[in-house]
């Protein structure tokens, strides 16, 4: 929870990779707030007893929420998917900007592979923003359970980080009403 907001203030693209694998946690506990509360809430010994109070409650909101969207086998609650909306936003309006050439540059870097993996996904065809953000995804999981992750796999999670993480920079700025600051003062914002 603490984490959770620290990250969202900071990176977002961090946060999101987070609060994806808190839905996982959660589901891998049967969204049973009492296992929750014993094998990952009492486990942290240096917080207070309203701090993990505090712990507890932000667990069971998302436990609701992941019952109530329908997200209790998979898929992502509305307060993640709207995330990734607020990111394919920015994004356009990044790409739509000539002053943000060096974003433009590194999203049409990233663009193949980007082609390549939504190529990969069948019939679930997500943006380009998730696309990253499920290929980041998928190989964190791997990389917990141990398995081998080939070279041109790292190279193209080395590129869609390096790319996801402008785009998160670009949000921090924006987020915090300094993306187009200069511009209203009459300079070029970078």
């Amino acid at each position: 929870m603490i984490t959770a907001s620290a990250k969202k203030r900071d990176n977002i693209a961090e946060y999101l990779l987070y609060m994806w694998q808190i839905e996982d946690l959660i589901r891998a506990y049967d969204l049973d707030i009492d296992k929750i509360q014993a094998n990952i809430i009492d486990k942290y010994s240096g917080l207070s007893e309203t701090q993990k109070k505090e712990m507890r409650d932000w667990y069971e909101s998302l436990i609701d929420m992941m019952r109530r969207e329908d997200a209790v086998k998979s898929g992502h609650i509305q307060l993640n998917k709207n995330v990734i909306i607020s990111l394919d936003d920015l994004h356009k309006r990044l790409l739509g900007d000539s002053k943000f050439a060096s974003y433009s540059a590194q999203f049409y870097h990233t663009l193949p592979i980007i082609v390549e993996l939504r190529a990969k996904s069948g019939e679930n065809k997500a943006d380009e923003i998730e696309t990253c953000f499920n290929a980041l995804y998928g190989i964190l999981m791997l990389r917990l359970q141990g398995k081998e992750i080939s070279e041109e796999t790292k190279q193209a999670a080395a590129q869609i980080s390096k790319f996801l993480a402008l785009l998160s920079h670009y949000y921090k700025l924006d987020y915090n009403n300094e993306l187009f600051k200069d511009e209203e003062d009459g300079q070029n914002p970078l």
